[in-house]
């Protein structure tokens, strides 16, 4: 007959054994996926002309809409522009 003790010693041994695997780490991620801010940073970079009419707007103060507004009609013209001088 067993005593206490060894049922207590017995049943942690057990548990041991069969809790271990419950916690082991399945498989490492081959690598992190980059979060949407590295992912914005890492698009291409932004041309002269994008550039230029960004200092324009910073001149001009311009904010929200009316900056999207003025940013889509500069780069409209710069890209008019390259394109009759090639022409």
């Amino acid at each position: 007959m067993m005593t206490i003790s060894s049922r207590v010693a017995a049943l942690a041994i057990a548990s041991l054994f069969l809790v271990g695997p419950a916690f082991a780490q399945t498989a490492a991620p081959a690598t992190a996926a980059p979060s949407a801010k590295a992912e914005k940073k890492m698009e291409k970079p932004r041309s002269a002309a994008s550039l230029e009419c960004s200092k324009e707007a910073d001149a001009k103060a311009l904010h929200g809409k009316e900056r999207k507004k003025f940013m889509s009609e500069c780069k409209k013209a710069a890209k008019g522009g390259t394109a009759k001088s090639k022409s």
